[in-house]
């Protein structure tokens, strides 16, 4: 198991490339299901999770290959319709195999899924729209079962604007008979990514980008090349590592509209930020303003960000308040930040931080992905040397982020721990 070596007080400078968005291509290689064909994704990061989503289409029989950052999938002969256990638990997104593959197969035993250490984020939603559009399901020994002879569109509104059970229910209604309507439908980049990619395999679909969303049926879709979205939480993860250590960096290959409300944020704490087309320059000299922030579905502050947000304001002179409405419990990396100095206060969904204290390195453990990018970049910004521990829950989201910190001048090793 690894650990990273931290030695803070480096300010970033230089450049950095932005991999391809993680959660849009565990959106992505799913949709291979719905056609048999070869496919090409493009942009695809070397993540973990990137090869656990590889493992389990391997299961249903789709051969998947990642070169560099390209990821060939075979999808001519698909020979399971069984997503296990052993991969599911994984990772939450493996529950987007649900949907294509009862719609296309008219038949689907899918395991409840695991892979976050926090918070309850139940399937609901995405059983609710697949049976609104036909599907019998039914709960066996901790899997979901669904069945249908042919789905039928319907209208179905999300009581909860969700990303995974849009994307579930929207990869089910492109094969479904005749018209599905979604309404609070998600309208994050990468679901507006998955539905590109279904409009180009020859699927039919209105309303993209937004909460309303008409999907009518065909009966076949083809194979496709794909270009996979800019990841946006790296990308803010790297303004906000360059605003901390008083940097000056400019971020490539992203979206800054992807990013417009992260980005109004950073300037209120006084950062200088420039766009032009998909490069993000951030200069930082001083300390950063306190600033407020509250966690919003897209095109709000992603909850996917608050803890990196909460590392930045230990750095300001004042008291700033963090509120996530999405995860109220999203909060355990506060307990390890507390170890480096950091005076933080949990009342229900709000961190209460007083910042302008002195960090000090310590021996920290990551609890999850984002709460492992916190401890990073308080690290970049603690005296001494902070031991991360259990970073293998960052390597299910960063590619190469210790490489990608030292380019930009951060003191960062990554050694064998042999702790757990």
């Amino acid at each position: 198991m690894d650990k990273f070596l931290i030695q803070g007080g480096n300010r970033l400078h230089g450049r950095v490339k932005i991999s391809g968005a993680k959660n849009g291509a565990l959106a992505l290689m799913p949709a291979v299901i719905l056609a048999p064909g070869i496919y090409h994704l493009h942009n695809t990061p070397n993540l973990r999770d990137v090869w656990t989503m590889s493992r389990l289409l391997g299961s249903l029989g789709i051969f998947c290959e990642l070169n560099g950052n390209d990821l060939t999938m075979d999808a001519r002969q698909i020979s399971s319709f069984e997503a296990p256990y052993e991969h599911v638990k994984k990772m939450r997104a493996s529950f987007y195999v649900l949907g294509p593959l009862l719609a296309r197969y008219g038949w689907a035993k899918v395991s409840l899924p695991g892979g976050c250490a926090w918070g309850p984020r139940p399937v609901d939603l995405h059983l609710k729209g697949l049976e609104k559009l036909g599907a019998k399901i039914t709960l066996e020994q901790g899997y979901v079962i669904a069945e249908a002879d042919k789905l039928k569109g319907d209208r179905f509104h999300f009581d909860i604007s969700s990303v995974g059970a849009t994307g579930n229910v929207l990869m089910a209604a492109v094969l479904a008979r005749g018209v599905t309507e979604l309404t609070n439908a998600a309208i994050e980049p990468e679901i507006t990514s998955l539905a590109r990619m279904l409009i180009k395999m020859g699927a039919k679909i209105d309303g993209i980008g937004t909460s309303h969303l008409i999907i009518e049926g065909v009966e076949t879709l083809n194979p496709v090349d794909e270009e996979n979205i800019p990841d946006r939480i790296e990308a803010a993860t790297y303004l906000i590592a360059a605003a901390m250590t008083k940097g000056r960096v400019e971020l490539e290959n992203t979206n800054p509209y992807h990013l417009s409300s992260v980005i109004e944020k950073m300037e209120e704490t006084g950062c200088n930020i420039d766009v032009n087309g998909n490069k993000i320059f951030i200069e930082m000299d001083d300390d950063p303003k306190p600033i407020n922030i509250k966690t919003s579905i897209y095109p709000g502050i992603p909850t996917d960000v608050q803890a990196q947000w909460t590392a930045y304001m230990l750095l300001a002179q004042g008291n700033s308040f963090i509120t996530d409405s999405v995860y109220h419990d999203r909060f355990k990396h506060i307990p390890e930040l507390q170890r480096l100095g950091a005076d933080i206060n949990v009342v229900d969904n709000v961190a209460i931080i007083k910042g302008g204290k002195k960090l000090s390195g310590a021996i920290v453990m990551s609890s999850d992905l984002r709460a492992s990018a916190s401890l990073i970049l308080a690290g970049l910004v603690s005296d001494g040397v902070t031991e991360v521990l259990r970073v293998y829950h960052l390597d299910r989201g960063y590619e190469s982020v210790e490489k990608k910190l030292e380019n930009l001048g951060a003191s960062i090793k990554r050694v064998k721990s042999e702790m757990i």
